[in-house]
């Protein structure tokens, strides 16, 4: 079933959850509450999601493409094998989501908080993460490509033997992260603390990096 143009409350949802996957194609689901609800394998495409509430759903093998959702929030849903494409949930809240071989691409995640979440094999591609939350993360052996993870917090993130390309790591809280084996070539690592340093202890950098990064700790390179 598709449904073109609408604009949906809880009850027109639970009429469908549970049954066949439905495929939701510019409708306005903007605050509605939609926690617990089954909607596995449903696809959602240019949707207004503004402070819609999965909290607590079923959402595994769901397909979102071109989505505006704003402070969404998906506390505790489940999302595995959930594909994102080109949306925009910046501040999303997925506190405590399960995530297993779900994917992000081209999209903006601005502020989003993945606390708690539990994200074996989660990717990212070609996605905004400033400020988001991603504390305990494993990247172990990713390439991650054009990701902007400025200012975002990474502590305790394992990065091991991850390639970096076209990445920002700017200002990022990276207490206790990982980087052993870890490419760093194609990352900008600016704003790096002396206390920080450490942290990239086994991993691979380039010249101008480690001018820019002297130059930074108060060193001068000649």
């Amino acid at each position: 079933m598709t449904i073109t143009g609408e604009s949906l409350a809880r009850a027109d949802i639970a009429a469908l959850a549970g049954s066949a996957p439905v495929s939701l194609i510019d409708c306005d689901l903007a605050e509605a509450e939609l926690g617990r609800l089954d909607l596995s394998g449903w696809r959602f495409e240019r949707c207004g999601l503004r402070r819609a509430d999965f909290s607590g759903a079923r959402l595994e093998r769901t397909h979102w493409r071109s989505c505006r959702g704003a402070f969404a929030t998906f506390t505790g849903a489940e999302l595995g094998d959930a594909v994102f494409v080109a949306s925009d949930f910046n501040n999303a809240l997925l506190r405590g989501a399960t995530l297993p071989a779900a994917s992000f691409t081209g999209c903006k995640l601005t502020g989003a908080d993945f606390t708690d979440a539990r994200a074996l094999e989660l990717r990212f591609e070609e996605t905004l993460l400033i400020d988001a939350r991603l504390a305990g993360f494993s990247f172990l052996k990713q390439t991650l490509t054009r990701l902007d993870l400025s200012r975002a917090d990474l502590r305790k993130c394992d990065f091991r033997h991850a390639v970096f390309e076209a990445c920002s790591l700017r200002d990022g809280n990276m207490a206790g992260s990982r980087f052993t084996g870890a490419d760093l070539r194609g990352a900008d690592l600016g704003g790096l603390r002396l206390v920080d340093a450490a942290l990239f202890r086994g991993a691979t950098i380039s010249r101008d990096q480690a001018g820019q990064l002297l130059g930074e700790l108060g060193l001068n390179v000649r």
